[in-house]
């Protein structure tokens, strides 16, 4: 038996992962999905660690304005980190490039990200601004 509690195990490995991004399932093996549930609820009443989508976490840090946990980086870096340790392809939206490009001026409204020919449902949250996709998926004819 470990003398060390599940959250105090799984804060350690938050903190030292070099990434932001933390998946539910990095902690399987620490204990029962209701232990880890719970310790995952405590760590984000603490602010640690602030929820994206289902079962996907992101290093917090406090708000300047408000004192409320917020992400350390920005969503498109969170949702391009994200995509990768789920496996799936992911690159910016047309629009991102453009901007990024030099070819438009207009800095695109929200964060969009190309997955080509996979589609993806999965949504990816902070505050109010959400994660859109993009794709060159065409439906049988």
């Amino acid at each position: 038996m470990s003398r060390f509690s599940i959250k105090a195990r799984m804060q350690r490995s938050i903190a030292l992962r070099k990434g932001e991004v933390v998946l539910r399932a990095d902690f399987a093996q620490l204990g029962s999905p209701s232990q880890i549930s719970r310790a995952l609820k405590a760590l984000q009443a603490e602010g640690r660690i602030v929820r994206l989508g289902y079962g996907v976490y992101a290093k917090a840090r406090p708000s300047v304005l408000s004192g409320r946990p917020i992400p350390r980086v920005t969503l498109a870096e969170l949702a391009q980190e994200t995509l990768r340790k789920l496996g799936a392809p992911a690159e910016l939206g047309r629009a991102q490039q453009a901007y990024a490009q030099g070819r438009r001026t207009q800095i695109p409204a929200h964060t969009t990200f190309n997955t080509g020919q996979r589609r993806i449902s999965r949504k990816i949250t902070v505050g109010i601004s959400t994660v859109r996709y993009e794709n060159d998926y065409k439906p049988r004819a």
